[in-house]
């Protein structure tokens, strides 16, 4: 394993340019040998193609100019360009790797774990003999048995350690972590982001961390950069830019994270003063249009007084202006609307009624008697980790699942008629038919209520705050948050009592997840709904949910009111779980 004094990253005016437009305007980046510096912003901004565009592998089409100074050597990325050149193949590895969000699309199905690591291991190495393959599976905290397992046997974290053994069998410099953690659940992400802490401290190794969760970026992080329309607005210290942020989008970002209790900042994060007064004719930037924001000039960071590092990207006559720690930076403030009054008190009156239910998958039981309550007009949040049997009960509610035993029993509505139910899944691109229309998708789902619901396409656009102008739009054409709101108008199309929303935003941005929170309220609150909230993210849930109930390994361990659970657990799992929730 190769440690070094000198392993860092420099990277000087990187600017991306496709045939749209500069998509990437002169950004520097630096992560110092074992460190770990991350980037954030909303979906769009540039992050993830920045860190492609670092290991030369941006989509055909698109440029790359600037400089890199990458594990002692320089490189000019105008001169090299991207791609699978001899350059970048021996760069990629050895130098640099890239660990993705889904394992998935960096392991091989139809090859076991121990091939894939041997074959890792060959490209630097004449000899690779098995203890050398168990020596890295060890350093990941996995057994042998591993060796012989293809990836669909791993659980979504054991996938995720066997992809970071992938991405250090070369002894990088710099790993390039993009999103890393988003789709696992709250403990296993913690293990993981632990995982990659242990072996950058180990390893002297560089991490560029990429991801949208403010509280993981508070927690791993020494340095952040905080992008919006291809530009970095406001960088420095986690502990200066978090805790002290100057530029209004990043007062955004940190406004639409979920903080317990309050509800969701849903405004443009632009439209928040940082009351700071700038000379005539600097501003921030109006960052309602990322296409004129792009047109312009880079904004230029200046210092922020008294905090070194910490500087903020300024528009027009701003190049000459410090900003003053003391009277200029404001101290970070609640830009939450109060929060409403609890629907569907302790004691109300149960839409839902399951008991004792028990449900098995392929031989084994997953779900072992079940009790569960959802009071009408409430939002009951369902927490646990990955394979705790959280989905099992979800899909058992809808129908989609057969239970094996117990009983799930709903409230007869007042016209006397049986619930109704429809769920919301974590990827609406999944869920969506790409051939079709969002207007034939609405359509379809209100033929399919049968008089239930007397709504039109363009109504139900309006309920979840998207213009009737998307209707000719398919689902490639839009936005995550877009197909999300398109799929959640789809659930409510037939009137539904009850919906089930499993995982909804876990794959959003900050910004946008606030969004879809605050709609998913606005449907409890002003259309009377009742909803099933399953998630990992307790900062999420003690956010948005009246009641909460913990599942632990298909049991039930712990319920009751959101406000008592997530303050004063009783039972070990919960507070585990706490323990390792990340918030801001």
């Amino acid at each position: 394993m190769r440690v070094s004094a000198d392993r860092g990253l420099r990277a000087t005016g990187l600017t991306i340019v496709s045939a749209a437009g500069v998509l990437v305007r002169g950004v520097d980046i630096a992560v110092e040998p074992g460190q770990t510096t991350a980037i954030v912003g909303e979906s769009g901004s540039g992050k993830s193609l920045t860190a492609r565009a670092l290991v030369g592998l941006v989509p055909a089409g698109v440029r790359v100019r600037g400089s890199l100074a990458l594990d002692g050597a320089a490189h000019d990325l105008a001169a090299d360009g991207p791609g699978t050149g001899r350059h970048w193949r021996r760069l990629r590895g050895e130098a640099i790797s890239l660990l993705l969000q889904d394992p998935f699309t960096s392991l091989s199905p139809v090859h076991t774990i121990g091939r894939q690591i041997h074959g890792a291991l060959s490209l630097t190495r004449a000899r690779v003999s098995a203890e050398d393959v168990a020596t890295r599976l060890a350093e990941v905290g996995l057994g042998e048995r591993v060796l012989r397992q293809y990836p669909h046997e791993l659980s979504g974290g054991m996938r995720q350690r066997v992809a970071i053994v992938l991405a250090l069998a070369s002894d990088p410099a710099v790993l390039v972590a993009d999103e890393p953690t988003t789709a696992l659940d709250s403990i296993t992400q913690s293990e993981i982001l632990a995982l990659i802490d242990r072996l950058r401290a180990s390893r002297r190794m560089g991490v560029l961390l990429i991801s949208h969760d403010l509280g993981v970026v508070a927690d791993h992080a020494a340095r952040v950069l905080v992008m919006s329309a291809g530009s970095i607005v406001e960088r420095g210290a986690v502990a200066d830019v978090l805790a002290h942020p100057v530029h209004p989008y990043t007062r955004g970002l940190l406004a639409a994270a979920p903080h317990p209790g309050s509800r969701p900042y849903e405004g443009p994060p632009w439209l928040l003063d940082p009351g700071i007064v700038l000379p005539a004719g600097a501003d921030f930037g109006s960052y309602a249009d990322a296409e004129t924001l792009r047109s312009r000039p880079a904004p230029v960071l200046v210092p922020v007084g008294g905090r070194p590092g910490h500087e903020v990207g300024i528009h027009g006559a701003g190049a000459a202006v410090v900003v003053d720690a003391q009277t200029g930076v404001p101290t970070r403030a609640s830009h939450a609307a109060p929060a409403a009054p609890v629907a569907g008190q302790e004691g109300g009156q149960a839409l839902l009624r399951v008991e004792g239910l028990v449900v098995h998958r392929g031989g084994r039981e997953v779900l072992h008697g079940v009790d569960l309550d959802v009071p009408r007009g409430a939002i009951v949040g369902l927490v646990g980790q990955s394979g705790s049997g959280k989905t099992s009960l979800a899909r058992a509610i809808v129908g989609l699942e057969e239970a094996s035993a117990g009983s799930i029993t709903w409230q007869a509505t007042p016209d006397g008629r049986r619930g109704r139910v429809q769920m919301v899944f974590q990827d609406p691109a999944g869920t969506l038919n790409p051939a079709l229309s969002i207007r034939r998708t609405l359509s379809e789902a209100i033929r399919a209520a049968r008089g239930a619901a007397s709504v039109t396409p363009e109504v139900l656009l309006e309920t979840v705050g998207l213009p009737a102008a998307l209707l000719s739009r398919r689902p490639a054409a839009l936005s995550g948050g877009q197909r999300q709101r398109v799929a959640i108008a789809r659930a409510i199309a037939t009137a539904p009592d009850l919906l089930v929303c499993d995982e909804p935003v876990s794959a959003l941005d900050l910004s946008v997840q606030a969004q879809i929170l605050a709609l998913l309220a606005r449907l409890r609150d002003d259309a009377g709904h009742t909803l099933l909230f399953i998630s990992h993210d307790l900062a999420v849930v003690a956010q948005l949910c009246d009641h909460v109930v913990v599942l632990n390994e298909g049991v039930v361990v712990e319920s009751g009111p959101t406000s008592r659970v997530l303050t004063e657990p009783a039972d070990p799992y919960t507070r585990r779980l706490l323990a390792v929730s990340t918030a801001i």
